[in-house]
């Protein structure tokens, strides 16, 4: 039996009747309470992957034991390349073939790739089905398992195929973060980053002075990082939840980094590596338009480097390189009109979203490729 976590937060998301909870904490996923006051079904469906299953599916399934008479499960394989319709089938593979209804619960256990198509499937089969965020990756945590974004991803644009739909809780458990690599752990912390300079430069200086600590998982500091990360989403996603406006502001270094990750073939970069380099286009972007200082680029440059992360952006395109991103670029989320949008720093701790001039996108796309 799993012993009871030692401290447990709680973050709500505050969106009327799909308001929910995100729980943190250490030991949470092994533990029947952690899942109690779901909706009830007689089965539940695990969705996890290859690498993740071995590690922890055991400890859910004995948790979930207490709740439901059946639990199936379906196993990814791991990796970005594989968020497309032919993985996405796998999920549906595994829910019709175990004649699952529409109260069936989904529990999604994975990084990013697994909660985003997890969620996708629960917002797709039979028209929605209840499904629950067990995120075990920091940028998971942090991020991606919270404000009810799914999707999955097709060659010409990251997360373009999807939907907006809420989970019925999200468990971060702290104790798996131990399990990371150090390259996961780094594009994790490219997302708790993110959120200092659209939002709260005390959490940004906080930041700083705990990096070592983040980069190391220490306990204490990855409590607060989860914490202060979920408390600034849910504020944002409890005020604007299909992103519609202020929640476009999350996406900070995303326009750059979705190209990166495009141009250069998903999982070639992880999210986070490709995110920390855009944030740093898209610091010097705004330094460009004449909202922020170099001082101000440099301190967030010389953070995201620190935190293991690359800050110049790969070649894509030998012969025209600012071309190529614009094409992807192009295909963002928030274009409007064919006018790309960037989330722009304009002033330590707030952010906006606007389009750019061509002629400067390309001269900040040429500074900052190597």
């Amino acid at each position: 039996m799993t012993s009871a976590p030692q401290t447990l937060e709680t973050v709500r998301i505050a969106l009327d009747d799909r308001s929910y909870d995100i729980l943190i904490g250490e030991n949470l996923l092994g533990l029947p309470s952690t899942f109690q006051d779901l909706p009830k079904a007689s089965a539940a469906l695990i969705v996890s992957n290859t690498t993740v299953a071995p590690l922890y599916e055991a400890a859910l399934k004995q948790a979930l034991s207490d709740h439901f008479k059946v639990i199936h499960t379906v196993h990814l394989p791991d990796g970005e390349a594989y968020k497309d319709w032919v993985t996405l089938n796998l999920i549906f593979d595994g829910l019709l073939g175990h004649a699952c209804d529409r109260k069936t619960v989904l529990f999604a256990l994975g990084g990013g790739v697994v909660g985003d198509m997890t969620g996708f499937a629960a917002a797709s089969f039979m028209r929605g089905v209840p499904f629950v965020q067990v995120p075990t990756t920091l940028l998971a945590q942090v991020d991606s398992s919270v404000g009810g974004k799914t999707a999955i991803n097709h060659p010409l644009g990251k997360n373009m195929i999807g939907a907006f739909y809420q989970p019925q809780r999200v468990v971060c458990d702290l104790s798996v973060l131990k399990t990371l690599a150090p390259r996961e752990v780094s594009a994790g912390l490219a997302e708790v980053i993110k959120y200092g300079p659209i939002a709260d430069m005390a959490f940004l200086e906080w930041i700083d002075h705990n990096m070592d600590a983040l980069k190391a998982c220490d306990a204490q500091a990855m409590a607060h990082a989860v914490r202060r990360s979920c408390e600034i989403k849910a504020d944002v996603v409890g005020q604007d939840e299909r992103e519609a406006g202020l929640r476009a502001i999350l996406n900070f270094g995303h326009t750059f980094g979705h190209a990166i990750e495009a141009g250069l073939g998903y999982g070639q970069w992880l999210h986070g590596e490709a995110v920390g380099c855009g944030m740093v286009m898209a610091a010097h972007l705004s330094q460009a338009l004449g909202l922020i200082d170099a001082e101000f680029v440099q301190r967030l440059t010389d953070l995201i480097a620190r935190a293991g992360l690359p800050v110049k952006g790969p070649v894509l395109d030998a012969a025209d390189n600012a071309g190529h991103y614009l094409a992807l670029m192009q295909h963002d989320k928030k274009s409007v009109a064919g006018d790309i949008q960037f989330v722009l720093i304009e002033g330590p701790g707030r952010a906006r979203v606007s389009a750019a001039p061509e002629a400067v996108v390309r001269a900040v796309i040429d500074r900052c490729c190597a």
